[in-house]
């Protein structure tokens, strides 16, 4: 196993958790031949140091808290290669209140101000599709205001 690669991957992950792609990304981007650093990613994952759970989690929980919905934030997991199930199932651990998100999402950028024509009322479900949110979370919004 080169030392130099896993010392870049645990140099790495001290700073934030990664899924395996994005280190693997990581990796060739350094100029690592892949066949060189595939014991590493193995061994990073045996020893927890990688671990595509704790790393799901922790993007949920970043983009919860950055008013993002359930849609974008499970588009970005799978870009970065985590899969389905294992999205659903930290979903369902969280349980997360959409609706709640929404809302706050929404009283921040329009607060109070009520909806003046159907111009402003797209620009609002916009925003919010945009976010990530589901159409029953963004109707009951808008039907609201």
């Amino acid at each position: 196993m080169n030392k130099d690669i896993l010392h870049t991957g645990i140099d790495l992950l001290s700073r934030r958790e990664h899924s395996v792609k994005e280190l693997k990304q990581k990796f060739l981007q350094r100029g690592y031949a892949s066949e060189d650093f595939s014991d590493v990613i193995e061994f990073l994952v045996a020893n927890q140091y990688l671990s595509e759970q704790r790393f799901t989690e922790s993007v949920f929980r970043n983009r919860i808290n950055k008013g993002y919905g359930a849609k974008y934030i499970e588009q970005e997991l799978m870009q970065k290669g985590i899969d389905s199930t294992m999205i659903n199932n930290v979903a369902e651990e969280m349980s997360v209140d959409w609706q709640e998100v929404a809302t706050r999402v929404y009283d921040k950028k329009f607060g109070t101000t009520p909806i003046t024509d159907d111009k402003n009322k797209a620009k609002r479900i916009r925003f919010l599709q945009y976010r990530g949110f589901a159409s029953q979370e963004i109707f009951s919004l808008i039907n609201e205001s």
